[in-house]
């Protein structure tokens, strides 16, 4: 095919689905690292809880949050 030669129909649609494989491919990665940011995140909260649980109880605290409560 010479340069400047309009693509045909078949290598147009060959790059188009080249074009959604990689797109597709990128939102997969995106999508795990962002579930895994999510599922440190949470036990991070999770500790964090815990934590602030513990130092209530240490310094005599009545914990009346349910939510701390694990």
């Amino acid at each position: 095919m010479a340069a400047g030669e309009p693509l045909g129909a078949e290598c147009l649609s060959q790059l188009a689905e080249n074009l959604l494989h990689q797109l597709q491919e990128n939102f997969q990665a995106l999508t795990e690292r962002i579930t895994l940011r999510m599922e440190e995140m949470g036990e991070r909260i999770n500790d964090l809880e815990k934590h602030v649980a513990d130092l209530m109880a240490e310094a005599g605290i009545e914990n009346t949050d349910d939510g701390l409560r694990h």
